[in-house]
């Protein structure tokens, strides 16, 4: 019991990357209701982005795509270059295939659309820092199929068991 209750007290720390102020106050703000999840840095544009969670550390980083200077992609890319890159949500008003796809290509480890409840988002948070990953289970189904649709086009590959000739 006593370890259960250590774990109770642990703090996960977030760093914040949304370019939209009130957007950005209002996520930090939901996110101090729960009793295990901090903000503890924001910034709004891309390169401010990595330096702040590179300064930060973090134990997550919530990334909006849509940013300046640098989008969210390139930060996510960049973040790959780091020692020990903290794992990453995507959180985003759009819901793009191909940006999943090269979120996840990128190092992402959660993908959220910003409709998603604070329950939601708290526990995303929670399991990617805890190691595991969180997308969408509308939006993984999708992609699925797309992914096996775009397998079905592909052409055959030649037969790699054919005997060598001499």
């Amino acid at each position: 019991m006593a370890a259960l209750g250590l774990e109770d007290d642990i703090m996960i720390t977030v760093c914040l990357v949304e370019d939209q102020t009130l957007v950005r106050e209002g996520i930090q703000s939901l996110l101090h209701l729960t009793k295990d999840i901090r903000v503890v840095a924001s910034a709004s544009d891309g390169e401010e982005g990595l330096r702040t969670i590179r300064a930060s550390r973090p134990n997550v980083v919530l990334l909006d795509v849509r940013i300046p200077k640098k989008n969210g992609l390139e930060v996510l890319r960049e973040m790959q270059e780091f020692d020990s890159p903290p794992p990453t949500i995507i959180l985003t008003t759009f819901d793009d295939d191909q940006v999943l796809l090269e979120g996840i290509k990128s190092g992402a480890k959660g993908y959220l659309l910003k409709d998603v409840s604070l329950k939601d988002l708290a526990t995303a948070v929670r399991a990617v820092a805890a190691g595991g990953t969180l997308f969408n289970p509308v939006i993984t189904q999708r992609i699925l199929r797309t992914l096996r649709k775009d397998a079905a086009r592909q052409p055959e590959s030649p037969d790699l068991n054919e005997p060598l000739t001499r």
